[in-house]
């Protein structure tokens, strides 16, 4: 696996930044939240006037061997047959990117189905047919793990030759809120019953299930001497979409990209990415506060102040793609709204 090249934003712009949203018609830190992220996509992008291009939505999808196992209240098939739904244009996610104006691929990293040969819409980089059940033993070899960073960053790489500067992270996974607990437990060191959710949907008896499960998936971890090492977590427990959104994190933090993060899962995945270079938390809007109950440790791990809250628990990238105008909003205020000098307007006394 190659090392990725993140710098920190150079925060010699801040000052000048600061004063062109202060300077604008507005009591100061009035437009709260909003000021923060043109501030951010400011000095990420070295510039006063931060400009979005060719914004674009990634649907990692895989599947986990785990969930054979009953740590999700729906049947594996609905991952390939979601995928399918996002081809056909019919999800959530689709439908939030079209009325957005974000365009949108799946990446195919390890669903247990064959799409077929050259799919509108489908990048496969397929590393084969799910995970293993980390139950029993880790869900994917160290090469498989490498192989995924190193396939979600070539995924990134070309949007950014062709000019995109801005790409919302989704995933698609039966099971997957289960291994994103694990790796949020291993990560944070909150108890893992604190990280563990209802998922899509689980009663108490299956919740009570599912933690049974992931504290042996632990257990077996702890026993064979695993650590919480960021690379070894996220190849003990994680998906194949979680493993190559990583890795396209990591390409676009390279590439002074701005990240959209979504909720629980897609944190995971950036609890990794932060772990592995901490530069990367400067490039992270983080998009909207999960229902699902680990979200708020992975946030509070993070510092952050997401910019929705709506209870959503949908994933696919829903939150990232409802949260996409207000940055669209944020930079269009530093961009056209009048300075009080411009406007003639009386400052305060």
């Amino acid at each position: 696996m190659h090392s990725f090249d993140i710098v920190t934003p150079d925060r010699a712009l801040e000052a000048a930044l600061r004063n062109r949203i202060d300077r604008k018609t507005k009591p100061l830190g009035a437009l709260g939240q909003l000021e923060a992220v043109a501030l951010q996509v400011g000095l990420i992008q070295q510039t006063l006037t931060p400009r979005l291009t060719k914004p674009q939505m990634l649907v990692f999808a895989g599947d986990h061997g785990a969930a054979k196992a009953g740590v999700s209240a729906y049947p594996q098939d609905v991952t390939w047959q979601m995928v399918e739904n996002f081809l056909a244009g019919g999800a959530a996610i689709n439908v939030f990117a079209r009325h957005n104006g974000l365009a949108l691929s799946v990446v195919d990293a390890g669903v247990a189905h064959d799409f077929g040969e050259g799919r509108d819409g489908l990048i496969d980089l397929k590393i084969a047919p799910g995970t293993a059940n980390y139950i029993e033993a880790p869900a994917m070899s160290t090469a498989q793990c490498a192989q995924a960073i190193e396939q979600g960053a070539g995924v990134v790489l070309g949007l950014a030759a062709a000019g995109c500067n801005v790409v919302g992270f989704g995933e698609m996974g039966i099971g997957n809120t289960a291994s994103a607990s694990l790796i949020t437990h291993c990560l944070t060191g909150l108890p893992l019953a604190d990280c563990v959710g209802r998922g899509t949907g689980l009663d108490d008896a299956g919740l009570s299930r599912k933690q049974a499960l992931l504290e042996q998936a632990l257990h077996r971890y702890r026993a064979a001497g695993g650590d919480n090492d960021p690379f070894r977590v996220l190849a003990e427990f994680g998906g194949f979409e979680i493993a190559t959104m990583v890795g396209a994190m990591l390409a676009a933090a390279e590439a002074r990209m701005v990240l959209l993060i979504d909720g629980f899962i897609v944190s995971a995945a950036a609890l990794v990415a932060c772990r592995l270079e901490p530069a990367l938390r400067d490039y992270c809007i983080f998009c909207h506060r999960s229902a699902e109950s680990g979200h708020a440790a992975q946030l509070a791990a993070f510092g952050a102040e997401p910019l929705l809250d709506l209870g959503l628990r949908l994933g696919e990238g829903t939150g990232a793609a409802l949260a996409f105008p207000l940055v669209e909003a944020a930079l269009a205020f530093l961009d056209e709204m009048a300075s009080f000098e411009s406007a003639g307007v009386s400052d305060k006394a």
